[in-house]
């Protein structure tokens, strides 16, 4: 049965013309969305278009790129390119070329003697050349002519020279004594600090017992071979300075200067050191040392305690303490993952009590450190000790540390008041112990074992060996006079007192091997 529409009707609330709009809008709403979704029909239509086409294209790239391919793979391939060293031909009554001795002798005063030899093995072997090579052996003995030559180099005349000497030990008596000679006219210019190649090897001489009638000795031998220098130059050492003194017999305006390293040390030593809670803080020091280097904190243990120009060495400590002072105030911070506060305040919390003296022993190697920055890049000059003054600064915090650089600020001005107007000279000995230092580079870890016939080398160790330096010293120098220098000069030496030692023992006694 039917139901008709005024039936239908009565059965809403709403008026009709409600309804009938209610219908409309839904019919309006339907057909704005079938044209959005024709829209987004159209354009992925276009896009598919366009999609395919770029597919084409790229087919096309890689076809043709193919096709490439094909013709370089049928194409010959050229041999191998065979390597080839520059020419080098041997030098007269040598195996080897200049280029190659010189190559030799720059990585052995780098990298050592047998380790030379290995980068170079290790190097032809790369470059697959088939070429003889030096052994160590061989190296050693070039550097050892080169030295000879050095200390035969005639000296330029002039009235300007500066000596610089200074002795070195390594285990036994024996000291090696340096001296260096630089010309004051040609010196770097200011704010250049003194490099290896300014400076040229005077002397070399190994002995038991150096006082300063020995010295003295070494220093009229130098000047009657080279004439007098304006200036001598040492650290506080009684014997070296006393030694330079008749100096002054033969130049009546000849010098005599310290160091002005040596003497900051002293006086740091004079302003620090002398104070009990110093002597407490090595203590401590030391005693956290060997509490901590086995455990969980070893990235914290101090650095070893030089018994020897410790003074000279004391920043490596004082920025220790400081870097330990600031872990200790923060937590956070990533070098205490793993350790603990309690463990932390338990191994090094005493330094906490050593605050105040800290920052004054800071700032005091800081006033020496800024002095020795100064003297080396600067010299000695008139008028030099106002400007250490004014690089030292006047802000200082504490009576220490201000008084430590008036007595720096005095030494130099003393100092300068031997010089004409207008002269400079050097006051450090820096370049001459950072030429021990190349020394024991060169040896390695014989550097323990005393001085042997190596030492004559010392003087090939200040500039990188070339070609001509070959050549020339070579032409002078032969390996018997070597041996004839290291003979004068060294006499038997430790390593071979010890070799003497277990021969004879051996010899002498019959060992049982228990099988």
């Amino acid at each position: 049965m039917g139901i008709s529409w005024t039936e239908t009707r009565s059965k809403f609330k709403s008026p009709l013309w409600v309804v009938a709009r209610f219908c409309w809008l839904g019919r309006e709403a339907k057909a704005a969305q079938c044209r959005r979704l024709k829209r987004v029909c159209d354009d992925a239509r276009a896009t598919i278009v366009c999609q395919a086409a770029e597919l084409q294209r790229q087919a096309e790239k890689i076809r043709v790129l193919q096709q490439k391919v094909r013709c370089l793979e049928e194409q010959p391939r050229p041999p191998a390119t065979e390597f080839r060293l520059p020419t080098d031909p041997p030098l007269k009554g040598h195996k080897f070329g200049l280029r190659l001795m010189a190559l030799a002798a720059n990585l052995a005063k780098i990298v050592g003697l047998r380790a030379a030899e290995r980068v170079l093995t290790t190097v032809w072997e790369w470059l697959g050349v088939q070429q003889q090579l030096p052994d160590w052996t061989t190296i050693r003995t070039w550097l050892m002519r080169l030295g000879v030559a050095a200390l035969r180099e005639p000296m330029e005349p002039a009235d300007d020279w500066v000596w610089m000497a200074d002795h070195s030990n390594q285990i036994g008596p024996e000291k090696a004594l340096v001296v260096l000679g630089v010309r004051a006219g040609q010196l770097p210019p200011r704010g250049t600090a003194l490099r290896h190649e300014d400076v040229r090897v005077l002397t070399v001489r190994p002995g038991t017992a150096w006082k300063r009638e020995d010295v003295a000795r070494v220093y009229e031998e130098l000047a009657e071979r080279y004439g007098a220098p304006r200036a001598a130059l040492s650290d506080g050492a009684v014997e070296l300075r006393e030694g330079a003194l008749g100096l002054q017999k033969r130049r009546a305006d000849a010098i005599i200067l310290q160091d002005f390293k040596h003497k900051a040390a002293i006086f740091l030593k004079s302003a620090v050191g002398d104070q009990p809670r110093f002597a407490e803080f090595n203590t401590q020091q030391g005693k956290a040392r060997s509490a901590i280097q086995q455990t969980e904190l070893a990235h914290l243990t101090p650095p070893g305690q030089k018994p020897k120009a410790r003074f000279m060495n004391l920043a490596a400590t004082l920025d220790w303490a400081a870097m330990v002072l600031w872990l200790l105030d923060h937590p956070e911070a990533e070098a205490r993952r793993g350790v603990t506060s309690e463990r932390l305040q338990e191994k090094l919390g005493w330094l906490r009590s050593f605050a105040g003296e800290l920052a004054q022993w800071r700032e005091c190697q800081e006033v020496v450190k800024a002095g020795v920055t100064f003297i080396n890049e600067q010299g000695l000059f008139r008028g030099a000790g106002e400007q250490l003054r004014a690089a030292l600064g006047t802000d200082l915090s504490h009576a220490a540390s201000r008084e430590l650089a008036q007595r720096l600020v005095d030494f130099v001005i003393t100092a300068e008041r031997q010089l004409q107007e207008g002269e400079r000279l050097p006051m450090s000995t820096e370049i001459l112990e950072s030429t021990f230092a190349l020394y024991k580079q060169l040896e390695r870890q014989h550097s323990k074992g005393g001085f042997t016939s190596l030492l004559v080398a010392f003087g090939a160790l200040l500039k990188p060996v070339k070609k001509e330096d070959i050549r020339r010293a070579f032409s002078l120098v032969s390996v018997k006079d070597v041996h004839q220098w290291a003979h004068e000069n060294l006499g038997t030496t430790l390593t071979s007192k010890r070799l003497a030692a277990y021969k004879e023992f051996r010899g002498a006694t019959t060992f049982v091997t228990i099988t």
